[in-house]
C-alpha cells in the first residue's frame, strides 16, 4: 500500500527539536550528546506512529530510546502525539535503516526492536525485509555484545523467513520464539502492544515474537 504524503511533513520534522538531524556527528556519543547520561541505548526500527516506543520510554526513564522511521508522513503522526507530553529519554530519527552503521558505533546499541515490519512478500524484494541477512549484518555491527534483537509480527511467512535467516546466520543466535505471544506467559510478561498488534490481535490473529542475541566473531 502506498503511503499518503502529508504536505509540510518534511518541514515540520526538520524544525522539531525532538528529531535529530546531524545524526552522523553523534556516532559513538549518542547518550552523552543527546541525553547527557551514560544509560543504555535502545532503538526501534520502523516505529510507525510511536505507541510502542513512547510507552516503553515512559516505563523506563533510565533507558535512552531512539525511534527510527523512514517515512516523514508516518513520523509526523508520532511526533505530533509525542509533543503533547514529551519525554527526556526519547528522540527520533527520520532515516533509512541501511544508514545505521553511519550513525551508530560498534557496541553502541543495547537493544533493537523490530515491530510489524513490512513483509515485502515477493521473493525479489527479500533483501528489503528488516530481518534479511543484509540487515542482520548491519544490526550486528552496532549492537553491544550483551544486546538483544526482538521482533514481533502477525505475518507467519515473514516470521518463518526471519527464523530461517537467524538460524542460518553466523552473527546471531536464537534465544526464544513463539507463534502465539499473548498465550505464552513467559514471553508475554511486560509486553507493550503496538497499534498494529492491538488491531491484529483484536481480529484474532496470533502474534509471533522472537528474541536473538549477537554471536561474537571477527566480522
Amino acid at each position: 500500500m502506498r503511503l499518503r504524503n502529508i504536505p509540510g511533513a518534511d518541514e515540520y520534522i526538520s524544525n522539531s527539536e525532538f528529531v535529530i538531524k546531524n545524526s552522523e556527528d553523534m556516532k559513538g556519543n549518542w547518550c552523552k550528546e543527546i541525553f547527557s547520561n551514560n544509560n543504555s541505548l535502545h532503538i526501534e526500527i520502523g516505529m510507525g506512529k510511536g505507541q510502542f516506543i513512547t510507552r516503553l520510554a515512559k516505563q523506563n526513564p533510565n533507558i535512552n530510546y531512539i525511534g527510527i522511521e523512514r517515512y516523514s508522513s508516518v513520523l509526523l503522526r508520532a511526533l505530533t502525539k509525542f509533543e503533547e507530553e514529551p519525554l527526556d529519554n526519547l528522540r527520533f530519527l527520520c532515516i533509512d535503516a541501511r544508514k545505521l552503521t553511519d550513525i551508530f558505533d560498534s557496541n553502541e546499541i543495547n537493544k533493537i526492536y523490530l515491530n510489524f515490519s513490512d513483509p515485502w512478500p515477493k521473493d525479489r524484494h527479500a533483501k528489503r525485509r528488516l530481518t534479511s541477512p543484509v540487515f542482520l549484518e548491519i544490526y550486528h555491527s552496532i549492537i553491544n555484545i550483551d544486546g538483544l534483537l526482538e521482533f514481533k509480527t502477525d505475518n507467519t511467512d515473514l516470521f518463518n523467513y526471519s527464523i530461517s535467516t537467524i538460524d542460518d546466520s553466523s552473527l546471531w543466535e536464537m534465544l526464544n520464539y513463539t507463534y502465539d505471544l499473548h498465550n505464552e506467559p513467559s514471553m508475554n510478561e511486560g509486553n507493550i502492544m503496538t497499534e498494529y498488534e492491538e488491531k491484529f490481535s483484536n481480529m484474532g490473529n496470533p502474534i509471533h515474537k522472537l528474541i536473538a542475541k549477537p554471536i561474537i566473531n571477527n566480522i
